[in-house]
């Protein structure tokens, strides 16, 4: 798979990757992490209702990024996650990117997400993109009880 952003190559995610993968996690959501059965279980999802992929520097997965879609008109962000080395330098609008792109093309015409109130920095990569906040979910980050922020992207 090819991306939006040049110097950023983009693949799909394996079950190889999930020690890095669990790695980031950690690293990134130390409170509400996703198990390594939480990503088994969607990555056996059909590709006709799950996408995820990851950025690499090299050999290393430096970002990672999925999408839901529901069948019918919405596709759904479900993760992202970039290494903090790498923040700032294009890998989180190349993950969106790619998959708001792929929502395009399978006929979607809203993308939505859900991002913790406490993360500002994915909140400005996600408003940058052409996201709108639209609701706010009470306590949906658990264990942590963290508010999140729904947003919306109306795609043409």
């Amino acid at each position: 798979m090819t991306t939006p952003q040049p110097g950023v190559p983009l693949r799909e995610m394996t079950e190889a990757d999930m020690p890095r993968i669990m790695t980031l996690e950690h690293e990134l959501f130390p409170d509400d992490a996703w198990s390594p059965e939480m990503y088994a279980a969607e990555l056996a999802q059909p590709p006709s209702r799950r996408l995820y992929l990851v950025a690499e520097e090299g050999d290393t997965v430096i970002g990672y990024a999925g999408m839901m879609f529901t069948g019918g008109s919405q596709a759904d962000v479900v993760t992202l996650g970039v290494d903090a080395a790498h923040w700032g330098q294009g890998t989180g609008t190349a993950l969106l990117s790619a998959l708001v792109a792929e929502a395009a093309r399978r006929g979607c015409t809203e993308v939505l997400l859900e991002v913790r109130e406490d993360n500002p920095r994915a909140r400005r990569l996600y408003l940058r993109e052409g996201f709108t906040e639209i609701g706010i979910r009470r306590g949906y980050y658990q264990p942590s009880g963290v508010d999140a922020v729904v947003m919306r992207k109306v795609l043409p």
